[in-house]
């Protein structure tokens, strides 16, 4: 199966047709996008330092289109700690950042005795009819989501989503990094109202985890709201099929069609 990016050096990547986003052909979907800064960010991590601190906040800023072909990739250490460090990763075309990412570090320790969380489990996977995530949607990139869904109300509702696309070609991620692959898609699933009547693209996505999602299928406890003035958000909690592991939030910009 063809991955989403190839390396082509250290710092640079080829985004390959799989990347083709719902907007704009010729421009990628952001998801895989940031998805590889995640990896970025952590490979980084582990060429710099033996203990492995865990990635706790990702607050990522759509700049502008990042096209389906060759793209940069620059990380640095914004605030260097032992026990907690904050870096930035930046994705460049042409000269320009196209998606920066922030994303705070921090060491585990043990708190098990203390552990809980109000938050509720959804229904698993194989309790929810599958759903054709690309349904009112085009590019590759939709087409390769599997997906399972109950509507709840316009703008609320459970789901899960899973891609097998590999994110680079030949290289391992971890199930942080590959959970960032569908991540964004909230914001296109469903929605308050269809496509067909406002645009309502995200102008960032900033992602909390308390603990670090399991591989497979990432699930979403989702609400969309749209403001009167044209601006709207897009909230989730996020589970695995141990339950709630993280949150998720977007803001949109929203236009009538």
């Amino acid at each position: 199966m063809p991955a989403f990016f190839e390396r082509l050096s250290p710092t640079s990547f080829r985004a390959t047709s799989m990347t083709e986003g719902a907007w704009d052909p010729g421009q990628m979907h952001v998801a895989p996008g940031m998805s590889l800064l995640v990896h970025a960010i952590e490979t980084d991590r582990d060429q710099r330092r033996d203990d492995r601190p865990r990635i706790t906040r990702v607050s990522v800023d759509i700049l502008g289109p990042a096209p389906v072909g060759e793209v940069e990739v620059d990380v640095r250490v914004r605030r260097p700690g032992r026990t907690i460090e904050l870096v930035e990763a930046a994705m460049r075309h042409g000269g320009r950042d196209v998606l920066l990412a922030r994303a705070w570090l921090q060491q585990e320790y043990d708190t098990a005795s203390i552990a809980g969380t109000p938050l509720t489990p959804i229904p698993s996977p194989d309790q929810l009819p599958e759903h054709d995530a690309a349904a009112g949607w085009s590019g590759a990139f939709a087409h390769s989501l599997h997906a399972r869904l109950r509507e709840l109300a316009p703008g609320h509702g459970h789901f899960w989503l899973r891609s097998d696309t590999p994110l680079v070609e030949g290289e391992p991620v971890s199930p942080t990094a590959a959970a960032f692959r569908v991540i964004d898609v909230a914001n296109g699933m469903v929605p308050l109202v269809p496509p067909s009547a406002a645009n309502f693209p995200n102008l960032d996505l900033t992602v909390h985890l308390f603990r670090a999602p399991g591989e497979g299928w990432v699930g979403f406890d989702k609400t969309a709201t749209i403001g009167a003035g044209g601006i709207g958000l897009t909230r989730c909690t996020l589970h695995d099929a141990d339950g709630p592991f993280g949150s998720a939030a977007q803001v949109l910009t929203v236009r009538m069609r």
